[in-house]
């Protein structure tokens, strides 16, 4: 490229990148069963995660709208509350909800993330949305196009994500919440496809914040709240590309300005594969523990390993995990943890919970638990390295696996068996075995949250899939909420 190039102000032809998203979610029909009921079953376990987290102050004290009183009548329905607010602050609310437990469904490939984050756009737009088409004489959105619009987000996330390692760049993988949030929500308002390229050019100029809330030694609960954040935004972009506001046509490959040499590396994106259903129908839920999804199997084997450990603790003299080079990068931590959000990160805090209590919940993470002398003591005798198979069986496409691997030495010699996870419960290699436990997640934070009589009501509807999907937005949203 020559130097007049790069200074000539001619508008360039939209990216590639951008091309495609918006032709996928403006022109692609989803006919997949298997997609459609996978999303019903996501959107289940995105709630009981939603219904859960509203236990903890820590998440509730951010719920409601930011400025103290700025509700709407006829707004964005909060589930599990009695919020009415303007859709882009419910975006906020529904998503920080749904990650705040870090046990919604999960994506691994080069990069990661929780596609279900983008349901805090799509419902508080679609229960917006149906409230104001009923008030105005018109008919509410099903709950059809609720799970169409989930879809579609999963795929731009997951699809981005196959070959993309935003991680390795030090961004955070919410910026393809923002992404996908961007460019439904576009569509779902009616969005011409030249204005959803404008959106989601402008959610990719947007960036991505750091990963920093994330790691050793900052991490923290913002990478509770992050998610939600990119949600909204991304919500906010679809609103503003709705009046007309112009896009960046080179929003990505602009030298010197755009996404891959501010913030990429200057590399280009890879693709290997278009946008369809595969990311829903592969989906990995989180079902037995509220875990950092690269250690879910291996608190699986610590739970395996518990009633062979746990009345030996003051015996062990080493803990020898092996997994993926992407939970040794990430979950591998030593020294103190500081808060609930340090320790869901900590491959280590997990495994000896796993081992002492045969079991992995969120109240675990709390500090009356973690004050528990024997958790530091059983981290401190722990070795974790990378074993090159799980690594390699990670990135398969045919596999997507999350292998991990535990066995315990003790002081007079002897050792437990090694314990080797290679598929986690909520793999679709498991589904049956998941998803009956999906729904009693579902049924269980569900009724702890409702009403009995809504509650009955909502099951009913979840039980048959035709039943859902014809259901209107706006009777689901009045049943979830308070």
């Amino acid at each position: 490229m020559s130097a007049n190039d790069l200074c000539s102000a001619a508008r360039p032809e939209p990216d590639q990148v951008l091309v495609d998203i918006a032709d996928y979610v403006c022109n692609t029909t989803i006919d997949s069963h298997l997609a459609y009921e996978t999303a019903h079953y996501c959107l289940m376990d995105t709630l009981a995660c939603g219904f859960q987290a509203l236990d903890y102050p820590a998440c509730t004290k951010l719920l409601g709208p930011v400025v103290p009183g700025a509700t709407l009548p006829g707004g964005a329905r909060v589930p599990g509350t009695s919020y009415e607010l303007e859709p882009v602050a419910g975006a906020f609310n529904i998503g920080i909800m749904i990650r705040w437990l870090d046990f919604n469904d999960t994506w691994l490939a080069a990069e990661w993330g929780h596609p279900s984050d983008n349901l805090g756009a799509i419902l508080a737009l679609a229960d917006y949305l149906s409230r104001k088409r009923v008030s105005e004489g018109g008919a509410s959105l099903t709950m059809r196009d609720v799970l169409i619009a989930m879809i579609k987000a999963h795929e731009i996330q997951g699809v981005i994500a196959l070959e993309n390692s935003f991680n390795r760049v030090g961004l955070c993988h919410v910026m393809l919440v923002r992404i996908a949030s961007t460019a439904v929500t576009a569509q779902m308002l009616g969005c011409t496809r030249d204005e959803c390229l404008n959106a989601v050019s402008h959610a990719w100029i947007d960036g991505s914040s750091l990963r920093t809330y994330r790691h050793a030694p900052n991490t923290g609960s913002r990478k509770s709240w992050a998610a939600g954040d990119a949600s909204s935004r991304g919500l906010f972009l679809a609103f503003i590309a709705l009046r007309g506001e112009m896009g960046y046509p080179s929003a990505i490959t602009a030298p010197t300005w755009g996404f891959q040499d501010v913030a990429f590396g200057k590399k280009p994106l890879k693709f290997t594969q278009g946008y369809g259903t595969y990311t829903m129908e592969n989906i990995l839920f989180k079902i037995s523990f509220p875990a950092e999804f690269h250690a879910q199997t291996a608190v699986e084997a610590a739970v395996t390993l518990h009633p062979h450990v746990v009345d030996r603790v003051d015996e062990v003299e080493r803990i020898v995990i092996k997994t993926q080079e992407s939970g040794d990068r990430i979950i591998n931590k030593t020294g103190p943890l500081d808060n609930p959000a340090d320790r869901d990160h900590c491959i280590q805090y997990m495994v000896a919970i796993g081992l002492l209590k045969g079991d992995l919940q969120a109240e675990h993470y709390e500090d009356d638990v973690a004050s528990d002398p024997r958790v530091d003591a059983l981290r401190e005798c722990m070795e974790v390295s990378e074993e090159e198979r799980f690594t390699r069986e990670y990135l398969e496409a045919d596999k997507r696996a999350i292998g991990n691997s535990l066995q315990v030495f003790f002081k007079d010699g002897s050792a437990t068996d090694e314990v080797v996870v290679d598929y986690p419960v909520g793999h679709r290699r498991r589904r049956d075995e998941g998803i009956p436990l999906l729904k009693a997640k579902f049924e269980r934070y569900l009724r702890a949250k409702i009403s009995a009589k809504k509650s009955e009501r909502i099951l009913a509807l979840c039980a048959d899939q035709e039943s859902f999907e014809s259901a209107t937005v706006t009777d689901m949203m009045g049943l979830l909420q308070c």
